[in-house]
């Protein structure tokens, strides 16, 4: 439950350990500290922000009256306003996970559908870069593979700022498109899948060791949508953990060695996953369920024809306008899966849906 006291003792205290002076001498604190401060004092002025949309709805709605359409328009405003507000600080209070804080790695793969799963999976990337812009996150698309006819074959982004790896966990896991083929001469609805996986960048805990001789590191051009080349050296970096077959790219740096450090950084935090996968007897963790691209293993359906339709089969959350959806428009389905987790303890499964 959120708790605004809390909260600002806690900004308090770290205040207090700033003005010490005795926290400088250790970097890896400074950091730490700074970024704790910056997410606590983003939710006490979240909430003071709803009250204060709170006592400006009241005022409107006081002043409002039947003949006068300017001033039922303005509370009108004011009331979507702090739905809106309530909407977030009730996400913010769900933010408990203990990675949620961390910065999120999303990895995209095309699955079965061949160039319309290819489609489909580039549709989900720029969905995510929408959604994530619009959120204020500050989003890096480090890895770009494009398909030989369109779409992409896989894509990575590194999505930080306020509690991004809690507010992506819900969409880990394999998302199912079904629509009128734009690549069918005879226009037949189609059924395309994509994987999103999304893991937490958790710098603090990257004491992975890795051998070299486990590790098949190869360098490319990079390369943007439509297969330009971004430059004419190769200065992508792909690196492969051999004894477990984990992938990480990196080609939105300048340099290879800048390339080599983010793909490294990525691998470990896959493979720190995987050490905590490998502690389970499920693999429903942090990560979540690691599904097959494919039939029967989707956590959601967005359905563009005969109806359009977005639907979590985790939650039972739905929403029709899916071109919104795909717009970046996914709040609702993250708090959903989030006042889920919260309910039942653990992280929603397909069996759970009303």
């Amino acid at each position: 439950m959120f708790d605004l006291e809390t909260i600002e003792r806690k900004i308090q205290e770290i205040e207090a350990q700033f003005g010490s002076g005795q926290v400088w001498e250790d970097n890896e604190a400074v950091q730490r500290l700074t970024q704790e401060l910056a997410q606590y004092k983003t939710i006490a002025q979240q909430w003071h922000e709803l009250n204060s949309a709170l006592e400006e709805a009241e005022v409107a709605a006081e002043l409002g009256t039947p003949e006068n359409q300017e001033e039922i328009d303005e509370a009108q405003h004011y009331y979507d306003e702090l739905t809106h507000r309530l909407e977030r600080a009730e996400t913010i209070s769900l933010l408990n996970g203990p990675y949620d804080k961390a910065a999120a790695i999303v990895t995209l793969h095309a699955g079965a559908g061949g160039v319309d799963a290819q489609d489909w999976t580039e549709m989900l990337l720029r969905m995510y870069m929408r959604w994530a812009e619009s959120e204020g996150y500050k989003v890096s698309l480090v890895e770009y593979s494009p398909a030989e006819e369109d779409g992409i074959h896989s894509a990575s982004l590194i999505i930080e700022g306020f509690y991004p790896f809690g507010m992506l966990s819900s969409e880990h896991g394999v998302h199912r498109l079904v629509r009128i083929s734009p690549y069918d001469a005879a226009h037949r609805r189609h059924t395309s899948f994509a994987k999103v996986e999304v893991v937490p960048e958790l710098a603090e805990e990257l004491n992975i060791e890795l051998r070299p001789e486990d590790l098949k590191i190869d360098t490319y051009r990079s390369q943007g949508a439509g297969g330009q080349h971004v430059n004419k050296t190769e200065s992508a970096v792909r690196i492969t953990h051999i004894p477990t077959g984990t992938v990480a790219a990196c080609q939105n740096e300048r340099s290879q060695h800048s390339n080599k450090e983010t793909a490294m950084r990525m691998l470990k935090a896959k493979l720190l996953e995987l050490k905590r996968e490998q502690r389970q007897d499920t693999l429903d963790n942090v990560k979540g369920e690691n599904r097959e691209a494919a039939w029967a293993n989707q956590i959601r359906n967005y359905v563009m024809q005969p109806y359009t339709m977005v639907k979590d089969r985790r939650t039972g959350f739905e929403n029709a306008n899916v071109n919104a959806v795909l717009e970046g428009d996914i709040n609702g389905f993250m708090r959903s899966w989030l006042q889920a987790r919260a309910r039942l303890g653990r992280e929603p499964q397909t069996s759970d849906a009303i």
